[in-house]
């Protein structure tokens, strides 16, 4: 499984933003601009608290086994998988909706600050863009902690004389 790349997610939210800047440019120009929910930003931050808890979990259950303490759960390489795929999987997807969050507050906080139910979306929107960084951010850090360490044991190539 390949790590995830901070580019990646970068790009995926550049992109992500100017497409629905754009969009809401567009839609705007129609009369009518879809809201950004409450539950958006709460979501979020409960899967980037989730993701967390479960690199904290991780982590100290790996220390004890290191230390080999006689208490010492160990990790099942079948669900640190899950876990390692949960973590990139919802960083993907939060570096998308961090970006389209992200283009719709850009467009409410530059065309329509002057409508108080449209300053709220832009809080919202920008709460949102934060608890996606926090997504992204507890996936890397889950990623980090469940990474292999380096296989030292392939045998080098037979130096040629």
């Amino acid at each position: 499984m390949k790590q995830l790349r901070p580019a990646v997610l970068a790009g995926i939210f550049a992109v992500s933003g100017v497409l629905s800047w754009a969009g809401a440019r567009l839609w705007n120009a129609y009369g009518t601009l879809p809201g950004v929910p409450l539950a958006a930003p709460i979501v979020l931050g409960v899967i980037a608290a989730v993701l967390l808890a479960t690199a904290l979990s991780m982590r100290s259950r790996l220390k004890a086994q290191r230390e080999r303490r006689p208490e010492a759960k160990g990790v099942e390489p079948l669900m640190a998988a899950r876990a390692v795929v949960f973590g990139q999987a919802s960083a993907l997807v939060a570096a998308l909706a961090a970006g389209a969050y992200g283009g719709v507050g850009v467009f409410l906080l530059t065309e329509a600050l002057d409508v108080p139910a449209r300053r709220d979306q832009a809080w919202y929107a920008g709460f949102s863009v934060l608890a996606g960084a926090a997504v992204i951010a507890a996936a890397l850090f889950l990623e980090h902690v469940l990474k292999l360490p380096e296989d030292d044991d392939t045998p080098e190539a037979p130096a040629r004389a």
